[in-house]
């Protein structure tokens, strides 16, 4: 449930952004249900956080954005085999299949890091 809000949360705030750079003033922003549960799903990922633990940030920076991308164009590509539509579409040079952008790498690489002190926080709390 915490992964799958957060989620939510970030891709309606980072798609509002989107629009405000396109000129719309009312930043809109807006998500899939899909998505929450693909968020959702980096519970999963937990304890591959306690095996890169104690690797260098930068290492476990590069590792968050390749496994997120990977999981990015799994999900998206199983709902589009499973539905025949799209949760998302990319378009650009840096599109991939319509499923990922090779531009949000280090993005994904950030969120991968945030999710680790989310991980870190609810331990400690036991949430």
């Amino acid at each position: 449930m915490v992964y799958g809000t957060l989620g939510w949360a970030m891709e309606i705030f980072w798609t509002g952004l989107g629009s405000l750079l396109k000129g719309d003033l009312s930043l809109r922003g807006f998500s899939s249900l899909w998505m929450f549960f693909i968020y959702g799903g980096a519970v999963l990922l937990e304890p591959f956080h306690e095996v890169i633990r104690e690797k260098p940030l930068f290492w476990r920076a590069f590792v968050w954005g390749a496994l997120i991308l990977t999981v990015e164009y799994m999900s998206g590509g199983l709902i589009r085999f499973l539905t025949g539509t799209y949760p998302w579409l990319y378009d650009g040079p840096w599109a991939v299949d319509g499923l990922i952008r090779l531009d949000y790498f280090p993005l994904w690489a950030l969120v991968g890091l945030l999710f680790e002190r989310i991980h870190d926080f609810l331990k400690a709390n036991r949430v």
